[in-house]
């Protein structure tokens, strides 16, 4: 008799009787065979995993440091590089965050500018003050992988009202920047940093904001962290792992940016 359950109507066991018998007609070997075969892997599914989202956010940064390595050396003779790579990061930052699906061109697109933006600032800051890359580098990855280590272990979570507090706060951060960009902009305020060279209480206003920005940019990676658990648990399809990748990207840089700038502004 015929089934409507698709679980059973599509397998060829259930459709005639000629079908089981052929199943029936299988060797011990060969059934053998059919048992030990490994399970099919996220690769196999189409289905978003660990493993490959490493491997995509891997390749976004090599491409992002072959394209900060190249500015590095040559801004100092095309000094349009971090200005190129700032905008057009910006842009293609802006595209990815809003496209519904990710475009590991697009992606990739922006490790190259982003790249030449983080390779040419890194050279300008390094020629002014000696030695500031590689504090931001090594604090970069300490403050990376502390905050991974804690979202591994349980001992931090994305919750909504840490969330909201997030938001807000960034909020704030960016109208700050903008502010002080177009004080700097117009020459109403002066000195490299703007507003964050004026000091409170013997303390410049650039490191307390560098140390909360430093303190959201943790939190936007246990964000970045709880969105690829999510994904994978929720089996969603692997092109998503670009997605995490790309939130990583964005993290990092902004990160290593903000602790780049800190340890500038501790040394004027």
């Amino acid at each position: 008799m015929a089934t409507s359950n698709p679980a059973f109507s599509r397998n060829p066991a259930f459709n005639s009787p000629g079908a089981l018998a052929a199943t029936k007609s299988l060797s011990d070997a060969e059934l053998q065979d059919m048992y030990s075969a490994p399970a099919a892997t996220s690769q196999d599914t189409d289905r978003m995993s660990y493993e490959d989202t490493i491997a995509k956010t891997a390749l976004s940064f090599a491409v992002l440091v072959v394209a900060a390595v190249a500015s590095w050396m040559l801004t100092p003779h095309l000094g349009f590089l971090p200005i190129l790579g700032a905008i057009v990061g910006l842009v293609l930052g802006l595209v990815n965050t809003f496209k519904k699906e990710p475009s590991p061109g697009l992606i990739l697109g922006y490790a190259v500018f982003e790249g030449l933006f983080v390779g040419g600032i890194s050279r300008i800051f390094e020629d002014m003050y000696g030695g500031v890359v590689v504090q931001a580098v090594l604090a970069t990855l300490v403050v990376v992988g502390v905050t991974l280590a804690l979202f591994a272990n349980g001992k931090i979570r994305a919750s909504k009202r840490a969330t909201k507090v997030f938001m807000i706060a960034m909020v704030g951060y960016l109208v700050f920047s903008l502010v002080n960009f177009g004080l700097m902009a117009f020459g109403a305020i002066d000195g490299p940093f703007g507003a964050r060279s004026a000091e409170i209480f013997g303390i410049p206003l650039g490191v307390i904001i560098g140390l909360l920005a430093v303190l959201m940019a943790a939190y936007s990676l246990v964000l970045d962290f709880d969105y690829i658990q999510r994904g994978v648990n929720n089996r969603a399809p692997s092109k998503f792992g670009w997605s995490g990748a790309f939130g990583i990207m964005v993290t990092v840089v902004w990160l290593y940016v903000e602790l780049l700038r800190l340890f500038a502004i501790s040394r004027e």
